[in-house]
């Protein structure tokens, strides 16, 4: 059970990191003007994916993931068995609305959880307001996003985060 407990921590302190690192690039400049890099190829998003799967199956859940490149098209999907098959879909809407935007789809959702002028997310077309998508950012270049859908939207963020941050040198 210690080891377990252990094994949380070390991954919400990863996690807690590569939200530190998305934070620390967008503070640096408005994600939109994070430019775009060279477009994630099939092996780099198999890992990303795999990684997405690791964190879900390590914690019962099941999950269908995407990763696109940064025009918002398919590069990859996988779906763990069992996983509801609605978020086929969902899964890839919040990989492109991540990418497209150049920002985490919690944004959106925190911006429409705001009320008021942060309602004005239903406006934008393709905008998902729903956590679980985030950008893949290399040598400060968006190559990319992960979207990933099957449990609660904070856990489907997880294992994105989980995939962005495995994208990070040490």
């Amino acid at each position: 059970m210690a080891k377990h407990r252990m094994a949380v921590v070390a991954v919400l302190i990863a996690l807690s990191s590569s939200v530190t690192i998305l934070q620390a690039q967008q503070a640096t400049m408005p994600p939109s003007a994070m430019p775009y890099g060279s477009p994630v190829n099939l092996e780099t998003a198999k890992k990303a994916a795999a990684v997405a799967i690791e964190e879900a199956a390590k914690n019962h859940w099941t999950m269908a993931v995407a990763v696109v490149d940064p025009g918002g098209n398919l590069v990859y999907y996988e779906k763990m068995d069992n996983t509801q098959l609605g978020s086929t879909h969902v899964s890839i809407d919040k990989a492109r609305s991540a990418a497209l935007f150049k920002r985490p789809t919690k944004v959106f959702q925190d911006a429409l959880a705001g009320g008021g002028k942060g309602s004005r997310v239903l406006g934008l077309e393709g905008a998902v307001p729903v956590e679980g998508g985030v950008p893949l950012v290399v040598d400060g270049k968006i190559i990319g996003a992960i979207g990933v859908s099957g449990d609660a939207s904070e856990n489907d963020a997880q294992c994105a985060l989980a995939a962005a941050a495995s994208m990070q040198k040490p």
